[in-house]
């Protein structure tokens, strides 16, 4: 049986405040996902860009700018991380810094997605696959050293971006929570996973082949 993905892991200096600004921004929206978004606190600084963000989606430009200034007002803010005057995405970070887009309108790649249209990272054509093979989840796109997948039953796509990728520089502030037996944990080895704790608690700490770190809750 193919581990399951559980949740979305985000550290933050303030949890409830960060859970705050995302519940208001999300809503219910983040029940169509197949996953939770969990928020655990952390003393680390954000030194570096996210290696995974949130794209949201428009269905009109009125509804892409009510998006943003929804935002706004729940302390999001614009960032510049280079995009170009002629796209029309709109960049911004949530209170504690962590990147998001939202897509403007008529964006086919995302189309039938939902709100939340996919969860972008930073990534290899090779961790695309190992996704893949992990959550049992079918490629959905695989061209030019980019890869998508989604989930069988509909939600976002996990899309990784191909090179070049931005350095990483310490832990990932973002990562995925799997849940998994003992024996799945080993099949994720397997698949090129590494493990970086022994079980503690119920829990295993692990990286993908990219050394993305994300944990599984062993089952059973």
């Amino acid at each position: 049986m193919a581990a399951t993905l559980q949740a979305l892991s985000i550290a933050a200096h303030d949890p409830d405040a960060l859970e705050w600004f995302w519940d208001g921004l999300l809503g219910r929206e983040i029940d169509d996902t197949g996953f939770r978004l969990s928020f655990v606190p952390s003393e680390e600084p954000k030194t570096r860009q996210n290696q995974m963000h949130f794209d949201l989606t428009s269905e009109s430009p009125e509804d892409q700018r009510r998006t943003v200034a929804k935002a706004l007002e729940l302390g999001g803010r614009h960032v510049d991380i280079g995009q170009l005057p002629e796209e029309e995405h709109v960049v911004l970070a949530d209170p504690e810094g962590n990147e998001f887009c939202v897509i403007e309108p008529g964006n086919g790649f995302l189309a039938e997605c939902g709100f939340v249209g996919a969860v972008a990272s930073d990534g290899s054509q090779e961790v695309g696959y190992f996704w893949s093979k992990a959550l049992d989840w079918p490629l959905v796109w695989d061209q030019d050293q980019e890869t998508a997948i989604r989930s069988p039953r509909g939600g976002p796509k996990i899309t990784w971006g191909g090179p070049p990728f931005t350095p990483k520089t310490g832990p990932n502030r973002l990562r995925f929570v799997l849940d998994a037996s003992l024996t799945e944990v080993e099949r994720l080895v397997s698949l090129g996973a590494t493990r970086l704790d022994a079980e503690e608690d119920g829990r295993v700490e692990m990286a993908d082949p990219d050394g993305n770190e994300f944990s599984v809750v062993v089952l059973g």
